[in-house]
């Protein structure tokens, strides 16, 4: 994970902006400051057995992170005017996808598709009832994702705000 998000270097996460020095802690918490506070700050839920999300790899070299856990992990999310939930919003166990993160060199090869799908398995085999996202409406490179990628993975739209969709994949009986 620190090579996507802090190694200085050909492969390093200098280049992979805006993933550089988030840690993917914005939805987490949003009073921390950028850089070395968020990474400690992931380096914490990590020891105390958290989840925070899933990494991809090209043989050793780490390509791509999702960002996702239950929904209640996500204060800042829970919080917002535009992605909160609304009415049943999805059941007790709905988990967020907040964060993608594909290496800039390992673009356009799938990664973030990979890294979607393992995130609903990985959600589902946790108990998830569903896994909601919160993909750009235009911006395909958006760190959140793009409609198209969750709706050809099966996801439908929950609402649309100004930018984005509330998206959800309810697991199969």
């Amino acid at each position: 994970m620190r090579t996507l998000f802090e190694q200085r270097g050909p492969r390093g996460g200098h280049r992979n902006t805006p993933a550089y020095g988030c840690w993917c802690m914005y939805w987490r918490d949003r009073s921390l400051e950028h850089g070395e506070p968020k990474k400690r700050a992931m380096a914490k839920l990590v020891r105390a057995g958290c989840e925070p999300g899933l990494l991809a790899y090209d043989g050793d070299e780490p390509v791509g992170w999702v960002s996702l856990g239950p929904r209640e992990d996500f204060p800042a999310l829970l919080a917002s005017p535009q992605y909160r939930p609304r009415g049943a919003g999805g059941g007790d166990a709905v988990w967020s996808l907040v964060c993608f993160t594909v290496d800039r060199y390992a673009q356009r090869q799938g990664i973030a598709r990979t890294l979607l799908d393992a995130a609903v398995e990985h959600a589902f085999a946790r108990g998830a009832s569903s896994l909601e996202a919160y993909p750009h409406k235009t911006e395909r490179t958006n760190y959140m994702g793009h409609v198209e990628l969750f709706g050809t993975a099966g996801f439908v739209p929950v609402r649309e705000t100004s930018k984005r969709v509330v998206m959800r994949l309810e697991r199969s009986s």
